[in-house]
């Protein structure tokens, strides 16, 4: 049986996050720095090194300093890579020696949210074990510490360190990922005014690509405003306008990556893993024939594999999930629906950057238009909903045993899940009708708006 998500009074399935100001705070992020500098330096005898990016938010520059004031207040260091993505914070922690990485965003939340991942030294996210410490801090809770986490004084006091060269470092391992040059494609890039805004350009600029890029404006503001991953029609007009090659929208901290072939289909992150896969296999790279997906993933994508003779594990959403997975399983290759792409040769978690440089290998080495990759990749009809709420205990009331009987009645798989970093119920119905997975969603909808009424 699969472990679940940690989910406490503050962190949940992928760190601490909510609005900024009020439900996550600049106090809430001190108080975060100040366990970490303890936890991994004075608790030790040692200092603490952290390693600390943001993506674009206007709350960032709060939390990062407010952080940073947390790990130098007990005695750790803490080095500053700016306005970077996820994955390079995970990067940079596994390579350069951190005692832990921490990432300030909220992904692909709009600007007024913000939020805290932290991960390990190995770039993983961070144990259990010490985010029930951090709970128990914040919830004024000190008897794990002996008392209140003590102060550093005198030459104990840490130090912020810029660290701009780390991040740097991050776009040249991009950049060495390449094998060819992309000279003559015509490449769209989409940074949704977050993380990859700057990082995207050049990594692709670099590789000889002629880039068209959008979403490369940030102003505190506007991150993954119209946008983005999320909102991949701005992609599609702009490949389609330009008659681009193809083109990538990554989300606000740059760990996932949707494309959009020349003719404008949009390919998720099933259909990514589908040519990715097949490529893999093609080279003998793919290790047991067999990648990662989670219970989101089209069953189109286990059908269309399978026809290659390549199987599919399935587990819970979660690109940490996908990774723990994949470890379990000797995977080299997994990810989710909505663009979280794990390559194990390089990475331990989702790179929106690594997963566009990965395809346009494919692209480059086949010689054919991206949509001939997927002439042998059929998917069902699947739609989702995400329906909001204020209360999701309340809305999911009844819920279970209505989809268990619409999915016997309409002969579908639905699945029905709270979010685990918005205020919504996501409602999933897949099958061979695409009428009866429309019906299915409708009644679910209806019963979860109700439910809160």
């Amino acid at each position: 049986m699969q472990k679940e998500a940690f989910t406490g009074k503050y962190f949940g399935t992928d760190g601490f996050r909510g609005e900024a100001g009020s439900t996550i705070t600049a106090e809430h992020a001190f108080k975060v720095g100040r366990v970490l500098g303890w936890y991994f330096g004075a608790r030790l005898g040692g200092k603490c090194r952290a390693v600390i990016g943001k993506d674009t938010r206007l709350s960032s520059y709060m939390l990062e300093y407010s952080l940073a004031a947390g790990i130098t207040a007990s005695g750790g260091d803490a080095y500053i890579l700016h306005v970077t993505t996820t994955p390079s914070v995970s990067y940079i922690a596994r390579c350069d020696g951190f005692d832990c990485g921490i990432m300030v965003s909220a992904s692909h939340n709009p600007y007024y949210d913000n939020g805290i991942k932290i991960m390990n030294d190995r770039g993983e996210k961070i144990d259990e074990g010490v985010l029930g410490l951090i709970e128990q801090y914040l919830n004024g809770d000190f008897s794990p510490f002996g008392g209140e986490v003590p102060f550093a004084r005198d030459k104990e006091i840490g130090r912020t360190v810029d660290y701009i060269s780390g991040r740097n470092r991050y776009i040249g391992h991009l950049i060495a990922l390449a094998t060819c040059s992309y000279k003559g494609l015509r490449v769209g890039l989409d940074g949704a005014n977050g993380s990859a805004f700057s990082i995207a350009r050049s990594v692709f600029d670099a590789l000889g690509a002629r880039t068209f890029v959008i979403g490369d404006e940030p102003n505190g503001t506007n991150v993954n405003d119209g946008v983005g991953s999320t909102h991949i029609e701005a992609l599609r007009d702009l490949v389609k306008r330009n008659c681009l090659d193809i083109g990538f929208a990554f989300d606000g901290d740059a760990d996932r990556c949707i494309a959009v072939d020349g003719q404008g289909n949009v390919l998720s992150g099933d259909e990514i893993m589908f040519v990715l896969a097949s490529y893999l296999k093609e080279r003998g790279e793919l290790s047991g024939n067999k990648i990662v997906c989670t219970v989101m993933s089209n069953g189109g994508l286990m059908k269309s594999l399978a026809a290659q003779g390549i199987g599919c594990e399935v587990c819970a959403v979660g690109d940490k999930n996908v990774w723990e997975e994949m470890q379990r399983k000797g995977a080299a290759l997994g990810g989710e629906r909505s663009g979280h792409i794990v390559f194990n040769k390089y990475e331990n978690t989702g790179d929106g950057l690594v997963t566009a440089i990965m395809l346009m290998e494919v692209l480059v080495e086949k010689g054919v238009p991206a949509a001939e990759l997927l002439k042998n990749y059929k998917a069902l009809p699947q739609i989702t909903k995400n329906i909001p709420t204020s209360d999701k205990e309340a809305a999911m009331q009844g819920v279970a045993e209505l989809a268990n009987k619409l999915s016997s009645d309409l002969n579908l798989r639905i699945i029905v899940r709270p979010s685990g970093t918005e205020n919504i119920i996501r409602v999933m119905a897949e099958g061979e009708s695409e009428e009866a997975c429309s019906l299915a969603c409708a009644i679910l909808s209806s019963k979860i708006t109700q439910n809160c009424d």
